[in-house]
Formats: C-alpha cells, sequence, structure tokens
C-alpha cells in the first residue's frame, strides 16, 4: 500500500479500536470483524467485501510491530497539517513519506499474507486465494474438511436382504471393504467415515460414499421389509381350496392354505419370512393370481363346455356398471 493511504486512513477507527490496543484485544478485535463481514459469510454483498477488505488492510498494518511504528510516525506527523505537492514539482507530500519506501504497493499476492492467520501459513482464507474459502481459519469453522469419495457397486437380491461384506476397489486402485447392512434398499446411501480424501490442512478427512443398487429378483418383490411373491393357481384350486407350497427368500419353501373361493389377488400372510434387519423384520406376502391355461384336451374342453351351460347365469360385472353410473 501507498504511503498516502496510511496518512489519509485511520486503521484504528476502522477496526473500531483505541490507539493504545494490545495486540491480543487487536487479534480478537480484527477476527470478530473477518467472521462478520468475510465474503463467505454475505455471497452477493459487495458492501460486506468491501468492507472486508478495509479490515484486512488495516489488520495487515497494525499486526505488524515495525509498520505499525511506521503508520503511528507518519500520522502523528501529519497531525495538524495538510500536505500538498507545490507545482506538480518534486518534493512535497511525496518527500514528507520518502523515508517510507521500503513499504511495498500492495498486489494480488499481498492477500496471502493478510489471510495466513486463517490456515495457519501463507495460503490465505483456506484456500490461498482471496473470496475462494475452502473451510474458514484456526478459530473459525476450522480447517477444511477433506472431499468426500463417491463409488457405486450393484448387488443381488439376497445380498441385499440378508447383508454381507464385500470388497470395492478405490480411486487409488487399492481395495476396501464395505458392510452391506441387512434390508439396504435400491439407491441406499453407505458411508464410510473417514475414509475419503485427507484434509489440505490438517483437518479430518472425508468420507466414501457407496451408493447401491440392487439387481430386481425373477421371483420376489420389495415391499418395505416385506416380500412379495405371485402365486399362480389352477381354476379348481381357486374354487375348491387347495393346500400349495410357496418359496421364501432364501429358505424352505412354507405351505398356505388356500380356501375355497379364493378370487385372484387375495394376498396370503406368512409371519417373520420377510426381510429380517435392524430396524424388524418383515413378512412374506404371497399374492394369488388364477392361472387360465393356454391349451386344453377334448376332455377338459367338454368338460368347461358343460360347466358353462350349468353355471349361474349372473353377470360378474353388474355392480361395477351400476356404481359406475353413479
Amino acid at each position: 500500500m501507498a504511503s498516502q493511504d496510511w496518512f489519509d486512513k485511520d486503521f484504528y477507527k476502522i477496526l473500531g479500536v483505541d490507539k493504545n490496543v494490545s495486540d491480543a484485544d487487536l487479534k480478537k478485535t480484527y477476527r470478530k470483524l473477518a467472521r462478520r463481514y468475510h465474503p463467505d459469510s454475505n455471497p452477493g454483498d459487495a458492501a460486506a467485501e468491501s468492507r472486508f477488505k478495509e479490515i484486512s488492510e488495516a489488520y495487515s498494518v497494525l499486526s505488524d510491530p515495525e509498520q505499525r511504528n511506521e503508520y503511528d510516525e507518519l500520522r502523528a506527523m501529519g497531525s495538524g497539517a495538510r500536505f500538498t505537492a507545490p507545482g506538480g514539482a518534486g518534493g512535497g507530500f511525496d518527500d514528507v513519506f520518502s523515508r517510507f519506501t521500503q513499504q511495498r504497493t500492495a498486489s494480488p499476492g499481498d492477500f496471502d499474507d493478510i489471510f495466513s492467520m486463517f490456515s495457519g501459513g501463507g495460503g490465505g482464507f483456506g484456500s490461498g486465494r482471496f473470496g475462494q474459502s475452502t473451510g474458514g481459519y484456526r478459530g473459525f469453522g476450522g480447517p477444511q474438511r477433506g472431499a468426500d469419495v463417491r463409488a457405486r457397486t450393484t448387488i443381488d437380491f439376497t445380498t441385499a436382504a440378508k447383508g454381507e461384506t464385500i470388497t470395492l476397489q478405490g480411486e487409488d486402485g487399492k481395495p476396501f471393504k464395505v458392510k452391506i447392512p441387512a434390508g439396504v434398499a435400491d439407491g441406499q446411501k453407505i458411508r464410510l467415515r473417514g475414509r475419503g480424501r485427507p484434509s489440505p490442512d490438517g483437518g479430518e478427512s472425508g468420507d466414501i460414499v457407496v451408493e447401491v443398487a440392487v439387481r430386481s429378483h425373477p421371483v420376489f418383490a420389495r415391499d418395505g421389509l416385506n416380500v412379495r411373491v405371485t402365486v399362480p393357481i389352477t381354476f379348481t384350486e381357486a374354487v375348491f381350496g387347495a393346500t400349495i407350497e410357496v418359496p421364501t427368500l432364501g429358505g424352505d419353501p412354507v405351505k398356505l392354505r388356500v380356501a375355497p373361493g379364493t378370487p385372484s389377488g387375495r394376498v396370503l400372510r406368512v409371519k417373520g419370512r420377510g426381510i429380517a434387519s435392524s430396524k424388524g423384520t418383515g413378512d412374506l406376502l404371497a399374492e394369488v393370481q388364477v392361472a387360465v391355461p393356454s391349451h386344453l384336451d377334448d376332455a377338459a374342453r367338454e368338460a368347461l363346455l358343460a360347466y358353462r351351460e350349468a353355471e349361474p347365469k349372473e353377470n360378474p360385472r353388474a355392480e361395477m356398471m351400476a356404481k359406475a353410473k353413479q
């Protein structure tokens, strides 16, 4: 910054402190103001950004004992007087401040020094450049957290239901193990704490986030913790009733009783034969569907024709048609 800027600006007033403020109180005040006006806390607020630059400029001078001493001498020299450069010639104002020529002019790199206190070194506000914070400075937000690493795996239906520990390959080529909990759902994410990328400035590491895709099963389907299965039955089983076998997920079949007159779509429940997880255990839901034969031999055809002649002359759709007109 130019020496004339030092004369024109009251850095003590900008920071709201007394000229005799201690280094500790100066630092405490600055950090409080930095929290309030930092661009990360005021996105898109040009006034806050300008204020932040002012207080950072003031602190960069007053926090350096040598520069603070020069600044105080300069301000004392200019007290009660106003310096101007006569007629554009040499001397005047510039001569008054010539002994401060070692004070450098601010450049983009200077902000790294101003913000070095935030990251414990010359790295700016977390990331090393103004306006690009990556996590805050010590005492305000802490060090930057490492980045998360995302992965995806596809498992079969049974593995998702029962749970299993699998091995995946990390982005660095090294294998790592993932415990798939029983009952994991399609699209669910499993987070491995602290297994992601390390922090660039001593903070905690990120996580590995594994998204799980579950392959569909040819027989079973998920319904929360319940397992659904569609069970075909014959027309005569539906009419007269029967005892049938129903498969279970990863276990022996169970026998179910189909009551006489059971319609298609009725659901028979088997308690405790669904998904067993930390959230509880579901049931097996067996939905029966009457299977229509695609081929009939002559005897069966004759029997069905005789049945058609003998069946009650009722229209099973009559009630539905009547309600549709309401």
